[in-house]
Formats: C-alpha cells, structure tokens, sequence
C-alpha cells in the first residue's frame, strides 16, 4: 500500500478560502427557536466584516434626523425671539446657525449615502461568493432535484432584494421609528394636548401593520418562487433552442411561458393592490391627524395657550413625520421581501450535502481501483441501481464496462469521482476508502470525460486547461493529438476563440473530443471514458482509439463501452445487469462464455453491417479495422499485466457469427 498522510485543511494543496467556502457558509447558525425573521438575522454574520462602516452609518443617519429636528426648533426660537422683538442682531444670529445646521445636515447625508454603498456592496459580495461556493460544493443529487433557473432566481433576483433592504430598508425602518418616537416626544413637551392626538394616531398605523404583515409575506413569497419558474422556462427554452426549432414547436413553448408570466403578473397585481390600500391608509391617517392639529392648534393660539412660534415648530415637526409614517408601510414590505429573500437563500446555504469531506491524500498513487459489494440507490428511488457490484481494477489496467440501456454503467463510472457516494460497499483506491480521501485529492487523481460533455463559455485553451491550469502548451498540443481535436487550430483565433455557451458553436463530436483532450490533459491516476466516443465519425474513432491506446497504458482505465471497437481498448471487460456484474473476463473468453455479451456485440456487429450495406463505412484493406494497430498475440507488457488485446474488428465479426 502507498504511503498515505492525513491532510488538515489549512496544510491543504487547494485554497484554505475555497475550502473554508465550501464547507463553512458565513451565515450564523439555525437557532432551536425559528421566527419569520430568523434567516435574515442569521445573515448578520455577513455585516461584521464592515461593521465599522455600518457603525459610522448609522451615527450619521441619526446625526441627520437630529439635524432635521432642531431646525424647528430654531424656527420657534427665531418667530418668538427676534422677529417677535424686531431684533435684527438676534435674527442674524439665529439664521446663521440655522443655515450651518442646513449644510451639516447635507454634508452628513453625503457621507451616509457613500458608506451605504461600500458597506452594502462589501456584505453583497460576500453573500453571493458563498452562495457560488456553497451550490458548487453540493452533490449531483441536489443540484437534481432543484431547476437551475430558480437556483439563478436566488442568486440574483433574491441577493438584490437583500441588497436593496441592506442599504435603505434597514437603516430607514430603525432612523424612521426613532424619528417617529423622538418626534412625538418633542411634540408632547411643546404642547401635550396636540402631542397626545399625534400619539393616538399612531395606533391604527400599527394596527394595520400587524394585519397585513402575513398576506404580504405570503404574496412575496409566491412572487419569488414564481420569477424562479420564469427564469427556468427562459433558460430552457434557450438552451433547447434548437430542439424547439427543429419540431416547431415554439407555439407550444410559448404558450407555456405565457402562462407562467400570466400567474406572476396575476401575484404581483395582487401585492400591488395590498400595498396601494396600506400605502392610502398610511398616507390618510397623517393627513387627518394634521388637519385637526391646525383646527386644534389655532384655536389654543387665539386663546394665548399657544405661541405662534411653537404652533409653527409643532406643525413643522408633525409635517416632518408625514413621510416617515408614509413610508412605514414601504418600509415594512421590503422588509417582508427581504426576509422571505433570505428563507430562500437559506435553503441553499442550509443544504447539507451527503459527501464528508476526508482527511487522507496518497503519496505515490497507483491507480489499484476495487469494488467491494458496492450498491447505491437514489434517494428518491424504490429499489437499488447497482447490487453488489465486486470489481479488482489493477494499476495500469483498463475495464471495460458493457451492458444494455440502464444497467448502471454511468452510475459506476460517477462512484469512482464521488460525483456520487455509495449507499453499501466501499470502493478503495490504492487500498484506501476513497471516502477517506479528500475530495479535490481524488478528483484530482481520477479524470472522466463524459458522453454529453460540458464546454464552458471561454476560450478553447481555457476550456481545455481547466483541469490543469499549469498546462504548457506543448502538454496542450499532445492531447489535442490524442483527442484527434485539431479543429481548434482552424477557429478563428485558433485556441485563444471564445467557445459559446455549453460549447454549442461546435458539433457534438467536436465537443468530445475536446473533452476527451481536457480529461486527457489531467494526466490522471485513473482515466475514466463515459461513451465518449459515441459522436465521433468511424474514421476519427480509429485514429483516437489508436492514440488512447498509448494512453491507457500509463493509466488505470474505466471505459463505457457500446461499440465491439471501444470495448477491444480494454484489457478485460465486466458485463452489467440490472444493476449488477455477471461477468468478468477478457473480449474473447466473453464470447465463449457469455451469452449477454455475445447478444450485445451482435447487436452492435449488425448495426455495422447495415452501415457497410448503405455505403457508409470505408473498408480496411488488411481486414482491420481504419487506423488499427496489430499487436503480436502472447505478448507480455513488460509490467506483467494482462496483454491489450488487438484492434481485430474481422475476428469480432468472425466469432460473433459464429
């Protein structure tokens, strides 16, 4: 067995951030307790590290508001004092204090509004690099069971309307309750009459606060999940774009789309209308409390219970509550959007994933890849996709894996990279559970390049060294000749062309071959083939198999095989079915002795035939297949394994008609 270490995080090869990310999200822990309100205060975590900002902001919104106040108060000093005694020094004095207060006042609000935007865009920085980190380190299972487009609904759309309640909603909901209170305070001491109907006022805003807060969270909470369902159906229809032409079917897409942005529209109408009858209450309420003063007001001045100085200060104070109360209401809906905003982010940051990170790393990796009793089933499967499936890969071997539609050959493949985690069993790397291992460690140490492969929205170079950033160009250009990708060089820019989304300017077989190339290029410990040959012209096969063969001889090899050409890569081959392995053995022992095998290989052996008939295949002059390279039978690799087996398509042909 190599030597094998134990890893902590901080001495880890991958980045202590990217690990800390991936696994410890900067929300504050679930509480026994949870309130509607729970989510958005566990984000508070994301303040701290600007809490100094947020400090200054909040002094400053408070110095504003204070500022705000005592120009009525001036305004009562300066009609009772000087004008009152026609004393111009006095007047002269007063107004220039009122003024200094005036541009503070301006001075402070600038400085506010500056620290609002480095603060909030700092704390919404950080949220959303969690968010990423955290849905890239969750398993294939979840991402399975969500739509990407209501995953991109909480990335954005969410984030924003936390970003939006961060920088105004929460800093005005506390400055305008305080104002409210210091407000009312000021107005009971000028004159406690009027203070008092100022004060009752308040109480059918409150109560109108408390009777809508749970519709309107509810509402919000419909209108999110339903912009969730329109970016899904957007973002389908793009990418199935040229599916939907090609059956015309846009008619059908669209009335579908329709529907959905008919409900969303339906919502929101319906939160607009709560929100226009709140918002007119709200805005009512100040408005009768204000005509009663001014008949109340003017009643006491002529009676001499009132100065006119005080009676404009009282009417200047209660005019500056208008729009706070005003925006009460705003106020408190955004808070609802918020906190319904953070539960949905929270879903994603709370998701635990079933994959537990290991400890281990091997030194001097060999590639001895073992399947012990492994089963797995998916969690919302009623019986198991793969049963005790017992496999010995030796180092440097390559299996092929045969078997009809849904014996479980992706499945096996994706336990080897824990894309997914067995449910019985272990499969052991080098002896070690791979489950002990780290996982970037092992994902390093085994390469997959897949059927249906992904290309990202970057250069051809990028795309190919994403999984080796370190890669030379000459390291480039050797799996590019592997891959039998030269097509890149004929872009436009060569390897520096920008591929379009999901690589979707390329033909199929030119997006394998390119991951074929890109896994290639990892120079792994076991290299692991899902199909991926299957778009690829026969010719072009012939001269990758050809080159792949040189390949797999360094590495251990994992091959999904459904052409007899694919499976003559391999040093043996395991059948699967249902689930399961019910045969082991080399490519010619199989026919012998494997009646499903032989059913398989006939079926690809006819599909060929019919190819040959219509003309579509070219012939091999020596009888071999296009680009084979004969190998001498009984002939030892000097390592002692098992001897690959010729690329002999006439005696496949030969045996299975037999």
């Amino acid at each position: 067995m190599p030597a094998v270490s134990t890893v902590h995080p901080s001495t880890s090869p991958v980045s202590p951030d990217d690990d800390a990310r991936e696994v410890r999200p900067r929300i504050a822990p679930r509480p026994a307790r949870v309130r509607h309100s729970t989510s958005l205060w566990r984000l508070r975590t994301y303040l701290y590290p600007y809490g100094s900002r947020y400090l200054v902001m909040a002094v400053a919104a408070i110095a504003g508001v204070a500022l705000s106040m005592a120009i009525p108060l001036m305004t009562q000093r300066v009609i009772d004092g000087p004008i009152a005694r026609a004393d111009q020094r006095g007047l002269l004095v007063l107004g220039t204090v009122a003024v200094a207060i005036g541009i503070t006042e301006a001075v402070v609000l600038f400085l506010r509004r500056w620290i609002v935007a480095l603060a909030n865009n700092g704390s919404e920085r950080l949220i959303r690099t969690d968010l990423y980190a955290k849905l890239q380190s969750l398993p294939m299972s979840f991402h399975g069971r969500w739509q990407s487009g209501q995953l991109l609904s909480r990335m954005m759309t969410d984030l924003s309307i936390i970003r939006r309640f961060l920088g105004f909603g929460m800093l005005f909901l506390v400055v305008n309750i305080v104002q409210i209170a210091v407000v009312v305070v000021l107005l009971l001491n000028l004159y406690w009459p009027l203070g008092i109907v100022v004060a009752l006022s308040i109480i059918p805003v409150a109560w109108l606060c408390l009777v809508n807060e749970k519709r309107f969270t509810r509402l919000s909470r419909k209108i999110q999940d339903e912009q969730g369902d329109v970016a899904s159906a957007v973002e389908e229809g793009v990418h199935g774009l040229r599916v939907i032409k090609s059956f015309g079917r846009f008619a059908h897409l669209y009335s579908g789309f329709e529907r959905r942005t008919q409900q969303l529209y339906e919502t929101s109408m319906d939160r607009v209308k709560l929100s226009s009858r709140f918002l007119t209450f709200l805005e009512v309420i100040p408005t009768c409390t204000m005509i009663i003063v001014l008949g109340m007001g003017a009643i006491a001045t002529a009676r001499g219970d009132l100065t006119i100085g005080t009676l404009v200060a009282f009417i200047t104070l209660l005019l500056s509550l208008i729009w706070p109360v005003a925006a009460l209401g705003f106020l408190l809906a955004m808070t609802q959007e918020a906190m319904t905003a953070a539960d949905r982010l929270a879903e994603i940051l709370d998701a635990e994933s079933p994959l537990v990170d290991g400890t281990k790393v091997l030194e001097a990796p060999r590639g001895h890849l073992r399947f012990e009793h492994v089963g797995f089933r998916f969690d919302d499967a009623d019986q198991n996709t793969l049963t005790d499936v017992n496999l010995d890969i030796a180092p440097g071997e390559t299996i092929a894996l045969v078997g009809g539609t849904g014996a479980g050959k992706t499945t096996m493949t994706a336990l080897v990279s824990r894309l997914v985690d067995v449910t019985e069993g272990r499969i052991t790397l080098d002896g070690v559970d791979i489950r002990e291992l780290r996982i970037r460690h092992l994902r390093r140490l085994v390469a997959t390049a897949f059927e249906d492969p992904t290309l990202f929205s970057m250069s051809a170079r990028e795309n190919l060294a994403l999984g080796r950033s370190d890669a030379s160009d000459a390291d480039i250009e050797q799996a590019i000749d592997i891959a039998q990708a030269h097509f890149v060089h004929d872009l436009p820019w060569g390897l520096d062309t920008r591929i379009g989304e999901q690589g979707m300017s390329l033909s199929g077989g030119q997006r394998q071959r390119l991951a074929l190339a890109r896994a290639v290029l990892v120079n792994p410990t076991v290299l692991v083939l899902d199909d991926t040959l299957s778009a690829l012209d026969i010719h072009t096969e012939a001269l990758v198999e050809e080159a792949l063969k040189r390949v797999l001889a360094d590495v251990t090899g994992i091959v999904v095989a459904h052409r007899a050409s694919t499976v003559l890569l391999a040093d043996r081959v395991a059948v699967l079915s249902q689930g399961t392995i019910v045969a082991v053995g080399t490519h010619s022992e199989l026919l012998a002795t494997s009646q499903e095998y032989r059913e398989l290989m006939s079926a690809d052996f006819d599909a060929e035939v019919e190819l040959e008939e219509c003309g579509s295949r070219p012939h091999a002059t020596d009888g071999h297949r296009s680009g084979a390279r004969p190998e001498v039978d009984g002939e030892q690799p000097p390592d002692g394994r098992a001897p690959r087996h010729p690329d002999r398509s006439g005696d496949v042909r030969a045996e299975v008609a037999r």
